[in-house]
This record gives C-alpha cells, structure tokens and sequence, in this order.
C-alpha cells in the first residue's frame, strides 16, 4: 500500500477530515476533530501512525519486527509506526479501522450525537 491508498481508505470513513495542523508535511486524519491517524510525507521508507490498544500493539510489534514500531514522536503506548511497504494491505486497513474505532468509543455523548447525526 502506498501513501496515496493509504489516504484514499482514511477517506472513506465517516466524520473524516484530513489537515496539516503540524507543519506542511505532516498529515493528520481527524474523526470529528481527534486525531486516529499520521502520515508524514517526506519520510522514506513511507510509513503511518495509527492509534492501537496497548496489548494488541505489543504483539504487533512482536509479529512485524521492525515493520511494526512504536508510534514515532506519539505515546509509545497508545501508537505504532507502521512501514507501509512491509505490512500486508489487509492488515494496514484493519488497523486503521481499529484506530478509528479507538477514537470513536472515546467520543463523548454530544460528540457521538453529532457523530451519529451525519
């Protein structure tokens, strides 16, 4: 997968926007205003950030050795760093549903009606 299909799948979700709040080459995929995903541009070899349950990141990172880290400049806990280019496509999009679906179980109750509401 690449960083353009990378961005196309964010897209899909509901509630999606996508900004440079950062700087010019860190994009940022927001589900109503919070941040579940991270994609910085000019880094080679192309990788992600995707918020993940810290027991479920621990074996991932296990598993995928190297492709697979903690989350770059995030919270090591609550964040991997994944290698586009080395994790099957399937798994990056099950992990960037699981990292929106992280982020949407947090919502609060006004947030979640306006989620509800689009």
């Amino acid at each position: 997968m690449n960083i353009e299909e990378f961005r196309e799948y964010c897209l899909t979700k509901k509630g999606i926007t996508e900004e440079f709040p950062f700087d010019e080459h860190t994009l940022v995929f927001k589900v109503m205003g919070k941040m579940f995903a991270l994609v910085a541009l000019e880094r080679l070899p192309s990788q992600v950030n995707l918020k993940c349950d810290p027991e479920r990141a621990i074996k991932l990172r296990e598993e995928y050795d190297g492709a697979i880290t903690s989350g770059y400049h995030m919270s090591k806990t609550h964040w991997n760093t994944i290698m586009l280019a080395q994790v099957p496509p399937k798994l990056i999009r099950e992990l960037v549903d699981h990292s929106y679906d992280l982020v949407v179980s947090k919502f609060t109750k006004k947030l979640k009606a306006a989620f509800d509401a689009i």
